[in-house]
């Protein structure tokens, strides 16, 4: 039975509004990380994603480079199940990589770290609005914060929301250390340079990509729940 004119408007508006909320958060969180990346490469001698207009918060490089991951898969997801997911990547040299596996630790650790500064900004944002009275602390899982007052100030604890959720999850999910996320190369900083170069050899074997990406979808079903819970808990401790 086809839903009353009424609630079927008001599901349809949600939903833009939804669309319209995700999509800007997670491109621009997208965006920054990549853009960190390629920061981080330049300071450490690569110039190939400077050259290829990476070092920007411009999307439209990303976007290139990156198509599927920046545009389709994100609305393909949220579709689907109204949770947006997508993927950017940088381009580098591998022979520069190779003879410098310590800055090219760098470069990988550059990009969750740009998601961890983007989720402390948004934490002091909320933590604001709360002690300004316009926000609460909220219990629902895509609901980090909610309105007081409603109006414009229901749609900015959306946002907020949205920010902080998707920044926690691109900054867990890409330090998992497996190849081909960003923390299998951040490990060469704890590791001898000796052993960090063949580490790095050994992930560059495509097989071992394809295999890091399975067991990290899995793995974060289980980590994320937990630490959602507890970056929550500790935005609202004081």
């Amino acid at each position: 039975m086809a839903p009353p004119p009424l609630y079927a408007a008001a599901v349809e508006s949600s939903q833009l509004l939804g669309l319209l909320l995700w999509y800007p958060v997670l491109l621009f969180s997208l965006t920054f990380h990549e853009a960190a990346h390629a920061w981080a490469a330049r300071r450490g001698g690569d110039s190939t994603a400077y050259l290829g207009g990476q070092v920007s918060l411009d999307p439209r490089p990303h976007i290139r480079r990156e198509p599927f991951g920046t545009v389709f898969a994100p609305l393909l997801s949220f579709a689907w199940g109204g949770f947006m997911i997508g993927w950017a990547s940088t381009p580098y040299d591998p022979r520069w990589a190779m003879a410098h596996p310590r800055r090219a630790a760098w470069m990988a650790l550059a990009g969750p770290a740009a998601n961890a500064l983007l989720l402390l900004a948004v934490a002091v944002a909320i933590r604001a609005g709360v002690g300004a009275g316009v926000f609460e602390g909220s219990e629902g899982y895509g609901a980090i914060v909610s309105s007081v007052q409603g109006g414009f100030w229901d749609t900015l604890a959306r946002l907020l929301s949205i920010a902080f959720l998707l920044n926690l999850l691109l900054l867990v999910f890409n330090l998992i250390p497996l190849p081909p996320l960003d923390g299998s190369g951040a490990v060469a900083l704890v590791l001898p340079e000796a052993w960090a170069l063949r580490l790095r050899q050994v992930f560059q074997n495509p097989s071992f990509a394809f295999g890091g990406i399975l067991v990290a979808w899995l793995a974060i079903r289980e980590i994320f729940p937990p630490v959602l819970r507890g970056a929550v808990q500790l935005l609202y401790a004081f």
